[in-house]
Protein backbone atom coordinates (compact mmCIF):
# COMPACT_ATOMS: atom_id res chain seq x y z
CA UNK A 1 0.00 0.00 0.00
CA UNK A 2 1.07 3.16 -0.61
CA UNK A 3 0.73 5.93 1.93
CA UNK A 4 0.97 9.65 1.07
CA UNK A 5 0.54 12.36 3.96
CA UNK A 6 0.26 15.97 3.03
CA UNK A 7 -0.11 18.62 5.43
CA UNK A 8 -1.57 22.33 4.46
CA UNK A 9 -0.72 25.15 6.78
CA UNK A 10 0.79 22.50 9.21
CA UNK A 11 4.42 20.40 8.99
CA UNK A 12 3.82 16.68 9.29
CA UNK A 13 6.20 16.05 12.16
CA UNK A 14 7.57 12.58 11.75
CA UNK A 15 5.36 11.82 15.12
CA UNK A 16 2.19 12.58 13.15
CA UNK A 17 3.41 10.43 10.39
CA UNK A 18 4.09 7.51 12.47
CA UNK A 19 1.12 7.95 14.13
CA UNK A 20 -0.95 7.84 11.54
CA UNK A 21 0.85 5.07 9.93
CA UNK A 22 0.28 3.19 13.41
CA UNK A 23 -3.69 3.82 13.14
CA UNK A 24 -3.41 2.67 8.94
CA UNK A 25 -2.51 -1.01 10.45
CA UNK A 26 -5.92 -1.14 11.53
CA UNK A 27 -7.33 -0.54 8.12
CA UNK A 28 -5.01 -2.95 6.70
CA UNK A 29 -6.02 -5.98 9.02
CA UNK A 30 -9.68 -5.71 8.09
CA UNK A 31 -9.22 -5.08 4.39
CA UNK A 32 -5.42 -5.87 2.74
CA UNK A 33 -6.96 -5.26 -0.90
CA UNK A 34 -5.64 -0.79 -0.44
CA UNK A 35 -3.85 0.03 -3.60
CA UNK A 36 -2.85 3.91 -2.13
CA UNK A 37 -4.12 5.90 0.76
CA UNK A 38 -3.45 9.79 0.48
CA UNK A 39 -3.87 11.75 3.88
CA UNK A 40 -4.09 15.47 3.96
CA UNK A 41 -3.53 16.83 7.55
CA UNK A 42 -4.40 21.16 7.65
CA UNK A 43 -5.31 23.74 10.38
CA UNK A 44 -7.88 25.64 9.22
CA UNK A 45 -8.16 28.62 12.37
CA UNK A 46 -6.29 27.73 15.48
CA UNK A 47 -9.08 25.75 16.89
CA UNK A 48 -10.05 23.49 14.12
CA UNK A 49 -7.55 20.85 13.38
CA UNK A 50 -8.61 19.03 9.73
CA UNK A 51 -7.80 15.28 8.47
CA UNK A 52 -8.89 13.51 5.29
CA UNK A 53 -8.40 10.81 3.36
CA UNK A 54 -9.09 9.28 0.14
CA UNK A 55 -8.06 5.40 -0.08
CA UNK A 56 -8.24 4.13 -3.50
CA UNK A 57 -9.22 0.35 -3.66
CA UNK A 58 -9.73 -1.73 -6.45
CA UNK A 59 -12.76 -0.51 -8.02
CA UNK A 60 -13.55 2.64 -5.70
CA UNK A 61 -12.50 5.28 -3.64
CA UNK A 62 -12.73 5.95 -0.34
CA UNK A 63 -13.16 9.73 1.40
CA UNK A 64 -13.51 10.44 5.04
CA UNK A 65 -12.82 13.55 7.00
CA UNK A 66 -12.50 14.83 10.71
CA UNK A 67 -12.24 18.33 12.02
CA UNK A 68 -11.41 18.28 15.80
CA UNK A 69 -9.43 20.68 18.00
CA UNK A 70 -6.83 18.23 18.64
CA UNK A 71 -4.75 16.60 15.10
CA UNK A 72 -4.37 13.51 16.48
CA UNK A 73 -7.90 13.46 17.81
CA UNK A 74 -9.21 14.34 14.38
CA UNK A 75 -6.82 11.53 13.15
CA UNK A 76 -8.82 9.27 15.45
CA UNK A 77 -11.95 9.68 14.17
CA UNK A 78 -10.79 10.15 10.73
CA UNK A 79 -9.45 6.46 11.29
CA UNK A 80 -12.57 5.45 12.66
CA UNK A 81 -14.89 6.55 9.78
CA UNK A 82 -12.83 5.17 7.02
CA UNK A 83 -12.75 1.16 9.38
CA UNK A 84 -16.63 1.40 9.13
CA UNK A 85 -16.31 1.96 5.41
CA UNK A 86 -13.80 -0.07 4.63
CA UNK A 87 -15.76 -3.10 6.13
CA UNK A 88 -19.09 -1.95 4.82
CA UNK A 89 -17.16 -1.73 1.40
CA UNK A 90 -15.71 -5.29 2.14
CA UNK A 91 -19.14 -6.62 3.17
CA UNK A 92 -20.52 -5.35 -0.63
CA UNK A 93 -17.56 -7.25 -2.65
CA UNK A 94 -17.80 -9.93 -0.34
CA UNK A 95 -22.06 -10.44 -1.13
CA UNK A 96 -21.86 -9.26 -4.57
CA UNK A 97 -19.41 -12.07 -5.58
CA UNK A 98 -21.44 -14.82 -3.77
CA UNK A 99 -24.55 -13.31 -5.26
CA UNK A 100 -24.38 -14.89 -9.08
CA UNK A 101 -24.49 -18.32 -7.73
CA UNK A 102 -27.43 -18.21 -5.64
CA UNK A 103 -29.09 -16.57 -8.82
CA UNK A 104 -27.53 -20.15 -11.20
CA UNK A 105 -28.99 -22.36 -8.60
CA UNK A 106 -32.15 -20.78 -8.74
CA UNK A 107 -32.33 -21.08 -12.95
CA UNK A 108 -30.89 -24.40 -13.14
CA UNK A 109 -33.97 -26.21 -10.42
Amino acid sequence: MNLIIHGHHVEVTPALRSYVEEKMERVRRHFDNVIEADVLLSVQDKLRQKAEITVRVRGSALHAEAIEEDMYAAIDCLIDKLDRQVLRHKDRVKNHLREPLKHQAAQQT
